[in-house]
């Protein structure tokens, strides 16, 4: 029996030892996949516990090395955490709360401020502890790869090169901001307002002009510009101030209607054709630059002052410069170089008066060396103005010469050179003329280092004035009528005295010679009547009429012949001076009184006393032609002003060249030579 329960047992013992092998194949099958995961981990595992498998000495001394490496980068993560807890705030409107908003930004500014100087002491730290591992075989060297993979990239990021933020772009972010709130007070406070009409006299619109920036503007502006200065914006900031400034002072003077300075030299004939344009453009000048350009000036000092005094010259000069200050100048010397006239001669002169006007302003608005183009192009429009006028004015006397070899009037009137050169010459030497021409002269003079002397002003006038009485003298020997050239005569020496007396030019011509031109209208308007109208009345002789004793029908025959003389002459004589001009109203009454006074009371006699003897006959009316009252009012009506033009006449300097100074002041209205 022993034997067959020690069979029995151990088949039981076997049965069992099976079972646990099954279950422990079946267990090891089952732990074969994380056998192998913990095998393909035991590298980097053994690399991770190996510095704390190291020797105790060596682990010491890299407890060292790790706390001063640790330091300097904890400090770094702590302030760059610091700076991503400021993004909110940097990304909202600075226009809620302007103050705060540069408070943080000042916050991040420092922040990134610090990491810039600390970030490069911590990555060198990091490097040293990583070398040391190294060097100490304390660390697994795939580990040291790795640690030497993520110090390059931040080594990469802290460089200056690479231009990468260590904010993520939050400055940018907020400058951008920033730059916009800056635009944005500058537009909604430069908005253009109305201005008083006296600003600016005759404007036919109404003028306006940026408005001044609020102080609390200005000063946003400054701590936004002081912020944006500091982070490399300032050209970006400048920018903008220039175009949002300039764009307001060009709306302004779009206000004036300023197109005529757009007109080129091709466009116009004459001064006279732009010659309101030039008076206006005095005003508009004048406009710009005292009330405009004035209030730019003020205001780029206010903003950039902290910038120094260059910059604010510097984007005051951009601002006039695209809102069309070398237009105005451009205008003035497009003027200069039209053709000459005297006309021009007075335009220039109002061109020099409005700059020398501004010279002040414009020394002190223009003046830096921002300015350059503008102080370039002033000083060659001033040397052009100031050149031009005093060609003009020696030439004056040379085209009234000239104009000598024209013939006169041929109706008796005053030539428009004489009414033009009096007035003209008047005008020179008014008070709103003289002094401009003189400092005109002393300049251009003192440029050939002449010296200038008002007798030269003078003279010059005087020999004009003699130049123009020899003119009438020449022309009064062209007319084939002896009594036209009476009645021109007396024209234009009335015209003397009449027109000069109690004027500048009368002044200086002397009471002596004015009187002398009153006598010699006396003396051909005597002469005139004399040998016109005055041989008239000779034509209604009565003698022969009273001691006639042949009988009525004789005596009727005798009437009638001398009736017919008389209507012949005077028909013919009537006819003639109808086309005879006195164009002083004056003048003309009071000859046309002094011919009726010559000839209507011996016609009213001779017809009382023997216009009966024609008057019942059948050929009464070719006889009594006129009725008394009817001569008298063909009498009165005559030399009135016709409104006739004649030919001018172009003249040619000895030089061979088209003379056009005067002739086209001198030959273009009704009484022309």
């Amino acid at each position: 029996m022993s034997g067959i329960e020690s069979l029995v047992a151990a088949r039981k013992s076997l049965k069992i030892s099976l079972e646990k092998s099954k279950a422990l194949a079946f267990a090891l099958e089952k732990a074969g996949p994380r056998l192998d995961e913990i095998n393909q981990r035991l590298p980097s595992l053994e690399a991770a516990v190996r510095p704390i498998r190291a020797q105790k000495e060596a682990l010491v001394a890299v407890g060292g090395h790790i706390d001063r490496a640790v330091g300097p980068a904890a400090a770094v993560l702590k302030v760059f955490d610091a700076v991503h807890g400021l993004e909110k705030s940097l990304l909202s409107d600075p226009r809620n709360d302007l103050w705060s908003y540069l408070s943080v930004l000042k916050q991040l500014e420092e922040a990134l401020r610090f990491l810039a100087e600390n970030c490069g002491l911590a990555i060198q730290w990091l490097e040293d502890i990583v070398e040391y591992l190294e060097d100490n075989s304390v660390a697994d060297s795939r580990y040291l790869l790795n640690l030497k993979k993520s110090l390059k990239s931040l080594r990469d990021i802290q460089s200056d090169e690479e231009k990468v933020r260590l904010d993520g772009g939050l400055l940018d972010a907020a400058l951008d901001k920033l730059e916009g709130e800056f635009r944005r007070l500058l537009t909604e406070n430069s908005i253009i307002l109305p201005m008083s009409s006296s600003l600016l006299e005759d404007a036919q619109h109404p003028c306006i002009a940026p408005s001044p920036l609020p102080v609390s503007v200005v000063q946003k502006l400054q701590l936004i510009l002081e912020r944006l200065t500091s982070n490399n914006r300032f050209d970006k900031c400048l920018s903008i101030y220039i175009e949002v400034r300039s764009s307001n002072v060009k709306a302004s003077l779009q206000a004036l209607d300023l197109d005529y300075l757009k007109i080129s030299l091709s466009e116009f004939n004459d001064v006279q054709s732009i010659e309101g344009y030039i008076s206006q453009w005095g005003k508009h000048l004048e406009f710009a630059v005292k009330h405009l350009f004035e209030a730019e000036y003020k205001l780029c000092n206010d903003v950039f002052e902290k910038m120094g005094h260059e910059v604010c010259i510097g984007c005051f000069s951009q601002i006039a410069l695209q809102a069309g200050m070398l237009a105005f100048l451009q205008f003035g010397r497009t003027v200069t170089e039209s053709k000459k006239d005297p006309i021009k001669l007075l335009k220039l002169l109002d061109i020099f008066a409005s700059l020398n006007k501004l010279r002040l302003d414009f020394n002190r608005l223009f003046g830096g060396k921002a300015c350059i183009d503008i102080q370039n192009m002033t000083r060659d429009l001033i040397k052009a103005v100031i050149e031009g006028s005093c060609e003009i004015f020696w030439e004056l006397l040379v085209q009234v010469e000239l104009q000598r070899q024209t013939p006169p009037p041929p109706n008796g009137c005053v030539p428009r050179l004489v009414s033009f050169i009096t007035d003209y010459c008047n005008r020179l030497l008014g008070d709103d003329y003289r002094p401009i021409l003189t400092q005109v002269l002393v300049i251009h003079r003192s440029w050939k280092q002449e010296k200038f002397q008002e007798k030269l002003l003078t003279d010059a006038i005087l020999n004009i004035i003699k130049a123009l009485e020899l003119n009438l003298e020449t022309w009064s020997k062209a007319y084939e009528d002896i009594s036209l050239s009476r009645l021109f005569l007396m024209n234009n020496h009335w015209h003397f005295y009449k027109h000069l007396k109690g004027t500048k030019l009368g002044d200086l011509l002397g009471d002596v010679w004015l009187r002398e031109h009153e006598q010699y209208k006396d003396f051909y308007a005597t002469y005139f009547l004399k040998e016109s109208w005055g041989q008239l009345p000779s034509q209604l002789s009565r003698e022969g009429l009273l001691l006639f004793s042949g009988g009525r029908a004789t005596a009727r025959d005798l009437v009638k012949k001398r009736l017919k003389a008389f209507n012949e002459a005077f028909d013919e004589m009537y006819k003639k001076q109808s086309s005879w001009v006195i164009p002083d109203k004056d003048l003309r009454e009071k000859t046309c009184q002094l011919i009726v006074q010559a000839v209507v009371p011996v016609y009213r006699s001779y017809m009382q006393n023997y216009g009966p003897l024609v008057e019942q006959d059948a050929s009464a009316k070719k006889y009594a032609k006129y009725s008394v009252q009817a001569l008298e009012n063909m009498l009165s009506s005559l030399f009135q002003q016709k409104l006739a033009k004649y030919p001018s006449v172009n003249m040619r300097h000895p030089n061979g060249k088209l003379n056009n100074v005067v002739t086209s002041q001198f030959c273009s209205a009704p009484t022309v030579v």
